[in-house]
């Protein structure tokens, strides 16, 4: 199973970053998996954004879910992150990984990660 992390690495303040993981090697419908978008800003632990559920189900960070959607596309085998009114506090490595579960921090929580994408939110 892989995974791959696309979007643009530079986003201006106030605007909408989207990053798109691309998988291979497994369905985003095969049950019963989940698929999240974790992001590690610089210095800092993992935080888990959300996820999207092999059904179609999307879970939220209560601490971000007011400017965070997720969406996906099963022909394309791929889920989306989108979020809102980026400031700097958003600079991050951005990671997509598959799990059993939705919430985790922790590296072992997941059984495939996306090498990650750097995320700079600057004018």
């Amino acid at each position: 199973v892989q995974l791959q992390e696309s979007g643009p690495g530079l986003v201006e303040p106030s605007q909408t970053l989207s990053l798109t993981c691309t998988i291979s090697g497994a369905s985003i419908t095969t049950r019963p998996y989940d698929w999240s978008w974790i992001r590690q800003p610089p210095g800092k632990g993992l935080e888990w954004m959300g996820a999207t559920t092999a059904s179609g189900s999307n879970y939220y960070n209560p601490s971000l879910k007011s400017r965070t959607s997720i969406s996906r596309d099963t022909s394309k085998n791929q889920f989306t992150l989108q979020l809102t009114s980026v400031t700097s506090e958003d600079t991050a490595v951005y990671y997509c990984a598959r799990s059993h579960a939705i919430g985790g921090s922790k590296w072992s929580d997941y059984h495939y990660w996306g090498q990650g994408t750097q995320v700079t939110v600057s004018s």
